[in-house]
């Protein structure tokens, strides 16, 4: 008999999560925690983190730990990974979240924007990776989880630094999947459309947003946040173990047109 429904279970798994304390990150982490993961959640704010932490562990029953974590700083990036490891023992799933954005005509932008744009969402996943990755080739099974973008596979106006990192994060998650391929790990993305994140809310209410984010989706709607969760815990969980290089659309139909 197939194993079925399973194949998702998460149980004594322990998952690290860049960006865990808020929006995608955060709510990954409770789907996670839903099938049975153990965390340890990654942000630039010590106390947003273990607060995320803290209820995440109150609601699920499951252990969860706060870190804090610069992850454009490779000596950050390291003692991010030592505890992590101390902690748990073993780091099953990396999920790279951490992201930023900057908006604006590229006229308008300054090019420290665009630097910190890519520090922080491409330099970032190459050394967490980078870092994960011995441990996963050594157990000889491993997930990493990036979050590109659909605008890692489409454009669209005034998103230069952005369209531009999470293209890069595309091609990354491609290239180190074909790297490590054979050693047990799997590189894979998740390509999220418009979801209504703090990073977003500035914008939910002005003729840009409704015209070029939701006016853009299939679904004609903002995704709401448990909607990023069924993508997340498969990507981690056995259920995706003949899937790497992929990018798995969230995205409410953006990238269907």
């Amino acid at each position: 008999m197939l194993p079925g429904i399973k194949q998702f279970d998460l149980s004594g798994r322990s998952i690290l999560v860049t960006g865990g304390s808020k929006g995608l990150g955060k709510a990954m982490a409770e789907g996670f925690a839903s099938a049975g993961a153990n965390l340890f959640l990654v942000s630039r704010n010590l106390s947003e983190a273990k607060e995320a932490a803290d209820e995440i562990s109150a609601a699920y029953g499951v252990e969860a730990h706060g870190h804090e974590a610069d992850v454009t700083e490779q000596a950050s990036v390291e003692a991010m990974v030592s505890e992590a490891m101390e902690a748990r023992g073993r780091i099953d799933v990396l999920v790279n979240n951490a992201g930023i954005n900057r908006r604006g005509p590229i006229e308008e932008l300054s090019l420290e924007d665009f630097k910190e744009v890519q520090e922080i969402n491409v330099t970032g996943v190459w050394l967490c990776s980078r870092a994960v990755l011995p441990h996963m080739k050594e157990r000889g099974n491993g997930r990493i989880v990036n979050l590109s973008s659909a605008l890692g596979l489409v454009g669209t106006p005034n998103r230069t630094p952005y369209a531009t990192s999470k293209g890069a994060v595309t091609q990354m998650t491609r290239a180190l999947s074909l790297e490590v391929a054979g050693s047990g790990v799997t590189v894979n993305a998740i390509c999220p459309g418009p979801f209504l994140t703090l990073m977003n809310e500035s914008i939910a209410d002005t003729e840009e947003g409704m015209k070029f984010i939701v006016g853009a989706t299939a679904l004609k709607r903002w995704g709401e946040l448990r909607e990023i969760q069924g993508a997340a815990i498969f990507l981690a969980s056995d259920a995706s173990s003949y899937v790497t290089g992929a990018m798995l659309s969230v995205d409410g139909g953006w990238t269907a047109s």
